[in-house]
């Protein structure tokens, strides 16, 4: 088997007449037939040729190829941000009258997207707890045709057994949707542990560095390839082919910084966990994780992602936010810059208070998605704040 570190620069590269060394970026919206027949052949699909980058794109497609070998994947299609492709999810492999059953532990627009959104198409979704798998059990019903999860959560860092929710969705006839965004296939592979399909915001760890949008679906090529694609076609959340570009170069680094962010994560997350400001910290890579034990079985280090609950909290915790100077106060996360964010006022504003709480985010809670800087500096900047 190929190495994770040569596959992350060699798959899916695919060189042009002129043998670039470089991937190219391919700035068109169309593409030019020979003749009649051979657009004829393009547009039913007799032919695999590019047609219309809104769904074919040389660019998007070495991307594919890249990111779907990374996962372990057969096949993998691109979209225009993560909420894209959990939409492209939705519309391919549910219709009016089915149900999903998804963790609490999700990000906001996820969550507002299955609550709010699908029931005016009559797609009903139950919430169970991210950990208890008997609780998934109980909410199936002969209705259910998905079952959603993103592990690690957002905010909360709680882990999910891939392989139980695996099990359970084989026995429903449904499919297990893993969101892998938290942790990438540098760190966790859910394929291999019995997922159906693989999303991503390619947004975040994919590309890196925070500067472009861009989502991915993964799976088995019959299972993936015609849906989505046809979807893609059909209703146009298409990734761009500089966007694609962009994050097919950002692969190429991943597994470095992943592991490097993770490094120091787990230093930062250790130094909170003896602070006297601190209540509480989440980060799976520390043994008072209470799922410790599965992360480690399931992912290669606790990734990137700290969040922690301030003593006093919403007024505490804004003062941390807002006494920091080099932390960049943003809710994106996956950048190599360390960013900050109090998720109850912004990523996960708009659910209801009871939602917020049922959900386990808290007022004195914030999230931390740890950067490149030095650890010592990024202490520093938190105890400012931690310490007034």
């Amino acid at each position: 088997m190929t190495e994770f570190d040569t596959l992350a620069v060699r798959a899916g590269v695919r060189r042009s007449q002129f043998n670039e060394h470089a991937e190219a970026l391919y700035l068109t919206s169309s593409f030019v037939f020979d003749s009649a027949a051979q657009a004829a052949a393009r547009f039913s699909g007799e032919d695999a040729g590019q047609v219309y980058s809104r769904y074919t794109n040389p660019t998007v497609d070495m991307l594919q190829e890249r990111l779907a070998a990374l996962e372990g994947a057969e096949t993998c299609v691109g979209t225009a941000s993560g909420m894209s492709a959990i939409l492209a999810c939705v519309m391919c492999f549910t219709r009016a009258g089915d149900h999903i059953v998804a963790s609490r532990g999700l990000f906001g627009a996820t969550v507002q997207l299955l609550n709010n959104w699908l029931p005016r198409f009559g797609i009903t979704t139950t919430f169970v707890s991210a950990t208890d798998v008997g609780e998934w059990e109980a909410a199936v019903t002969p209705s259910t045709k998905l079952l959603f999860v993103e592990t690690p959560s957002n905010p909360l860092t709680e882990i999910s057994d891939i392989a139980a929710l695996s099990a359970l969705a084989r026995h429903a006839s449904a499919l297990l949707v893993v969101d892998n965004c938290f942790c990438s296939p540098a760190l966790q592979r859910p394929i291999e542990l019995g997922a159906d399909i693989v999303v991503h915001s390619a947004t975040k760890y994919l590309d890196g560095q925070g500067r472009v949008l861009g989502g991915a679906v993964l799976g088995k090529r019959d299972l993936i390839q015609e849906p989505l694609t046809t979807f893609l076609r059909n209703a146009g959340p298409t990734l761009s082919p500089f966007n694609a570009w962009v994050i097919l170069k950002g692969l190429e680094t991943l597994k470095l910084r992943m592991e490097a962010q993770s490094t120091g994560a787990l230093a930062l997350a250790q130094w909170l966990e003896r602070h006297r400001g601190v209540e509480r910290v989440l980060y799976p890579g520390l043994p008072s994780h209470p799922q410790h034990a599965l992360a480690r079985r399931q992912q290669s280090s606790g990734g990137a992602i700290v969040s922690f609950v301030v003593r006093g909290g919403r007024e505490a915790a804004w003062r941390v936010v807002d006494a920091t100077r080099l932390i960049s106060i943003t809710a994106n996360l996956g950048d190599v810059k360390t960013t900050i964010t109090h998720p109850a006022s912004t990523t996960h504003g708009r659910l209801s208070p009871a939602a917020r709480e049922k959900a386990g985010i808290g007022e004195g809670l914030l999230r931390v998605a740890v950067g490149l800087e030095g650890i010592s500096d990024l202490r520093a900047d938190l105890e400012r704040g931690l310490n007034p």
